[in-house]
């Protein structure tokens, strides 16, 4: 899997955070200095499919781009989409996922429950480089 930084304007969350846990990711964040798992990201649309938090981060820290894997959303097979337990829905479809992205209308924090075939890789993005500006796809 090939990390990327992509504005973080371009990102578009599908669902909404919760703020204690954002709270608990910034503290990290900072004191490391860095990020180190990338956003998974449909290449298409923007639309965050994990790293919902981390974006949050990003938006209190006022970085300008973020880590990504940028993934074929629909015509992937293998991303694997489910919804998390007692989130009050059987089920959701990937393109339900992308039209909450596109539209801005956020779903519940902990409603879908991505899996991918590989693991994210892992990283060390100083939180200097993502100040500066990068252009889409830049490779890492």
């Amino acid at each position: 899997m090939q990390v990327e930084l992509v504005p973080v304007d371009y990102l578009r969350p599908h669902e909404e955070t919760i703020s204690d846990k954002v709270d608990e990711l910034e503290k990290v964040t900072k004191r490391w200095k860095a990020y180190v798992l990338p956003l998974v990201v449909d290449r298409d649309t923007c639309t965050i499919l994990d790293g919902h938090h981390r974006h949050q981060v990003a938006i209190r820290l006022g970085l300008s781009c973020l880590p990504c894997v940028l993934v074929d959303y629909l015509g992937d097979e293998s991303i694997e989409l489910d919804v998390w337990p007692n989130c009050g829905r059987d089920s959701i479809t990937k393109q339900e996922v992308l039209s909450h992205g596109e539209s801005g209308t956020l779903m519940p924090p902990k409603t879908s429950r991505h899996r991918l075939p590989d693991y994210l890789p892992p990283i060390a993005i100083p939180l200097s480089r993502l100040l500066e500006p990068a252009e889409w796809g830049t490779k890492i």
